[in-house]
């Protein structure tokens, strides 16, 4: 008997931890952090930027992929200089946070598998 009532508590705490995730992922935007505007570059399907969701907390940015859009190539440059990172293949859905240690204007680039391009736009103050 002991051993069933372990399987089944493991069996429930496996269907729960990833709402309880998603949750924190959820709350986690939205706490403290000043939205980020996602905005259309060039897209020719069915417009799919409101599933990602961006956010700026201090240094930190928070991006969320709150459905399944596919492999996603993400792209940090500052505004008035050289690409900072490049990421070719993100799973969505799913969250990263990034610490961005210089102030500035930064541009954070999406580009879908199938080339629909969205961007935001945000700037790190101290």
């Amino acid at each position: 008997m002991h051993k069933h009532n372990v399987k089944i508590i493991a069996m429930l705490l496996g269907l729960l931890l990833p709402t309880i995730e998603y949750q924190a992922k959820e709350i986690n935007l939205i706490d403290g952090g000043n939205p980020i505007v996602i905005n259309e570059s060039h897209v020719e399907s069915a417009p799919k930027g409101s599933t990602i969701q961006a956010s700026i907390n201090g240094h930190y940015l928070m991006v969320t992929f709150t459905q399944n859009i596919g492999n996603v190539t993400m792209e940090l440059d500052m505004a008035s200089g050289p690409m900072l990172f490049n990421y070719p293949s993100v799973q969505t859905p799913d969250s990263y946070q990034f610490y961005l240690n210089q102030t500035g204007d930064y541009i954070i680039t999406f580009t879908l598998a199938n080339g629909d391009e969205y961007y935001g736009e945000f700037t790190v103050t101290d």
